[in-house]
């Protein structure tokens, strides 16, 4: 079983594993069949889970946690570092606290091991399908979401507090008056774009109903092919660790596409060193100081995307791929269509 790194985060008095286990499924998976992929992934070696309200899949990890316990996997609930993210209607600061104790009930935990803002965005529970009137994007006043989040880490709920799909403009508005610090942005790796076309109900019933939810390719992208060297270099300046999601951009999802299995010079490198093309984008991603998340129910797959600790890229291969045309694939606009706080957001990631 490879022995999977771990780093040291702001705040946290554990560390978090470099590579993790993403929990929001496409196709969407009955509760059996995820607590197994997660069990399967306990087995191969993965300590660190992650989840979200809007994945409908913290209930998956509260079946998975005890009966691992029980097989011998893991001895107790401390060995696993468990994330999950605060949905975006509960973005409000006298809501923050309940939204993690809801969460913790439904993980049936006493703690996270990181809490994180989903998105920089407040969102109504009264949207029905997208894009989004302008009306259901509600006002987010960030200084007090964040005084709510310190909190849950003040009484103990969270380890750590965190943020996902913030570019470099809202890491200084919230670190301007933050007495703790954000220890993680969490970046998405690609785009879900097509997701508008299917989405026919509610956001907040597609999170309950399908699992793998509106919100579950919300994420800043960052990959070869969109290496955010920027955001990367303010976060490392100011003590914020980075962690890519899908960083192998959710091939085989409506959100996603195949651009890194395609990419001629990362599946050049492949063939050059006996790897994937997969395992050279992973490795990438970790030789820029970066964690990652990483999703699939195929064991095999499990195991190959933990196989890239013990060889490097050359410093050839690396210049080759720093060179690659940028493209970005996800704008939020795509999403909620073309309001003006959404266009802000999107100039900035």
């Amino acid at each position: 079983m490879p022995t999977i790194p771990e780093i040291t985060v702001r705040s946290c008095d554990k560390p978090m594993p470099i590579v993790g286990m993403g929990t929001s499924p496409y196709p969407p998976v009955d509760l059996e069949t995820a607590k197994s992929a997660i069990l399967e992934a306990i087995k191969v070696g993965y300590r660190h889970f992650d989840t979200a309200f809007a994945y409908n899949t913290e209930e998956h990890l509260a079946a998975a946690i005890p009966e691992a316990l029980r097989l011998g996997l893991i001895n107790s609930r401390d060995e696993l570092f468990i994330t999950t993210k605060l949905f975006g209607i509960f973005a409000v600061r006298d809501q923050v606290v309940p939204a993690i104790k809801m969460s913790l009930e439904k993980l049936e935990l006493d703690y996270v091991d990181m809490y994180m803002i989903h998105m920089p965005l407040r969102l109504s529970p009264m949207m029905n399908g997208a894009p989004v009137p302008r009306e259901y994007i509600l006002p987010f006043d960030i200084q007090s979401v964040w005084e709510g989040m310190e909190e849950c880490q003040n009484l103990g709920l969270a380890k750590a507090i965190g943020v996902s799909n913030f570019s470099r403009k809202k890491l200084e508005e919230l670190l301007s008056n933050a007495k703790i610090p954000p220890a993680v942005n969490q970046v998405r790796s690609n785009c879900i774009g097509k997701f508008r076309d299917v989405l026919k109900i509610s956001l907040f019933d597609s999170c309950l109903v399908f699992g793998f939810c509106f919100f579950a390719g919300f994420k800043v992208e960052m990959n070869p092919l969109w290496q955010q060297k920027e955001l990367r270099e303010f976060c490392k300046g100011h003590g914020i660790h980075v962690t890519a999601y899908s960083p192998l951009g959710a091939n085989g999802t409506t959100w996603g596409d195949n651009r890194i299995f395609e990419c001629n010079v990362l599946k050049k490198i492949a063939k050059a060193k006996g790897k994937t093309t997969a395992q050279v984008s992973l490795r990438w991603v970790y030789e820029q100081g970066v964690s990652l998340l990483v999703k699939s129910n195929n064991k095999e797959r499990m195991k190959e995307n933990l196989l890239i600790f013990d060889w490097s890229l050359t410093e050839e291969e690396a210049l080759e791929i720093s060179r690659l045309p940028q493209c970005k694939g996800f704008t939020f606009a795509s999403i909620f269509g073309a309001h003006d706080v959404v266009l802000e957001l999107d100039a900035g990631i």
